[in-house]
């Protein structure tokens, strides 16, 4: 009766290994596709942008290094320009920024 025990036991053991191989197998599958498939759609994107193969290197390396690109794209204004002064029809004032 032992024997029977542990040969059912060593069947199970030996399903659930083949079982373990053929699903480590379709993850594998699953990982190549999904790479393939965020391959592709960074092609897509650094196409959309149009920037020249020549230049391209330069812009991610850019990127990698945390430096924004060469042309804003935040919407965000160099500090050290100055606000544009509104014109009310009075006299202006200079204020303190202005006469730095």
């Amino acid at each position: 009766m032992a024997t029977s025990k542990t040969n059912k036991a060593r069947a199970e053991v030996e399903k659930a290994k083949l079982k373990l191989a053929e699903q480590q197998s379709r993850l594998k599958e699953l990982e190549a596709k999904q790479t393939e498939f965020e391959n592709l759609e960074i092609v897509d994107i650094v196409r959309g942008m149009s920037i020249p193969l020549d230049d391209l290197a330069a812009v991610l390396q850019s990127l990698k290094g945390g430096e924004s690109p060469a042309a804003p794209t935040s919407g965000q204004v160099d500090p050290k320009l100055k606000a544009p002064r509104i014109i009310t029809g009075e006299a202006e004032e200079e204020t303190e920024d202005e006469t730095e």
